[in-house]
């Protein structure tokens, strides 16, 4: 990783802070950088707390800096606060909402998603429905039934839209399995668009076989 520089003095750090709000344009915009670059360490040293989360540490790096220069714009040195303990709490927050976002973002509707639930009254997913590789006779014989089911339904409930990216989504009636993305692609559409066809399709086959008493 790369090293940092070290963090200010108290007395450095109040020098740059008063020429940050007092000094001319240029005074003002050196202030900013060097207070930035004195706190990176902080930056890296927060940002290691996400690294079990499914991100690169230089993408968590950077993240944490743009809170960090939020930190530096809005400091308010009156408050008797260092700029460090001021910064941590802008790093962290803006680590937690790039997480989240990204968290709400990224989910998507799985195969494990419930759609309805079978005679035992265990809910049954997608994945449930179309699984080919089943040992026993009578599941298969069920499973075949819950996929005649679903093409019914695909065929009655769904507009054509939604059926044509169900089918690619899942790769059902003959259709290739492919993501969203490269569904949006292939039909002209962004992947959130996608995604909120998909979920209203869903939404659509999980209140059928609801209705069906499956």
């Amino acid at each position: 990783m790369e090293t940092f520089q070290q963090p200010l003095s108290s007395e450095e750090e109040i020098y740059y802070i008063t020429q940050l709000h007092e000094g001319d344009i240029e005074e003002a915009k050196e202030a900013k950088k060097i207070l930035i670059e004195r706190n990176l360490r902080l930056v890296a040293h927060i940002a290691k707390k996400y690294q079990n989360v499914d991100e690169d540490m230089e993408d968590l790096i950077s993240i944490g800096t743009i809170g960090l220069i939020k930190a530096v714009t809005t400091f308010d040195a009156g408050k008797g606060s260092r700029l460090a303990t001021y910064a941590a709490r802008c790093i962290d927050n803006e680590l937690l909402m790039m997480l989240r976002a990204k968290k709400k973002t990224s989910k998507e509707v799985s195969l494990y998603e419930p759609i309805g639930t079978d005679k035992e009254g265990n809910e049954i997913s997608l994945l449930d429905i179309i699984e080919q590789e089943q040992t026993d006779i009578v599941e298969q014989m069920e499973t075949r039934a819950h996929i005649g089911r679903l093409s019914g339904m695909i065929e009655t409930l769904l507009t054509e839209r939604e059926k044509e990216i169900i089918c690619m989504r899942y790769g059902l009636l003959g259709k290739e399995e492919i993501t969203q993305r490269e569904i949006g692609k292939s039909l002209g559409i962004s992947r959130s668009y996608v995604s909120r066809i998909e979920k209203k399709a869903l939404q659509k086959l999980k209140t059928g076989f609801g209705n069906a008493g499956i």
